[in-house]
């Protein structure tokens, strides 16, 4: 791996720390959101610190390049992530469903109400 590719992936990924870090001190980001992109930014860092091991992982793989193993390493893992937050997202989205036809049926069993105590 390139010594200025290494260097990069160093700046990035505490670069990457710092900010989790801050938006979690200004309340905008949960901590267990935040886990993953620290990991993340943990695993760049090595990979970055120690080379031989990107080497050995590419070798295994039967790839070229280390630089090819990094870049299938981060696209497997923000693949991964988009995967588990579509997950999320479709679990949300069907528990606000859930909640808006449950309040639905209260405002109408509400209105429902008012209007037999206007009868009487």
């Amino acid at each position: 791996m390139a010594l200025v590719f290494r260097l990069l992936l160093i700046i990035v990924s505490i670069l990457t720390t710092l900010y989790m870090l801050r938006k979690i001190r200004q309340a905008k980001l949960q901590i267990e959101y935040a886990i993953f992109w620290l990991i993340f930014a943990g695993l760049l860092i090595i990979f970055s610190i120690f080379p031989w091991i990107v080497n050995i992982f590419t070798n295994l793989i039967g790839m070229q390049a280390p630089v090819n193993f990094i870049f299938l390493f981060v696209i497997f893992i923000l693949l991964m992530k988009l995967f588990l937050v579509t997950i999320e997202l479709s679990q949300l989205e069907y528990k606000v469903k859930e909640l808006a036809q449950k309040m639905a049926i209260e405002e109408k069993l509400k209105r429902d109400e008012e209007k037999e105590n206007c009868i009487k």
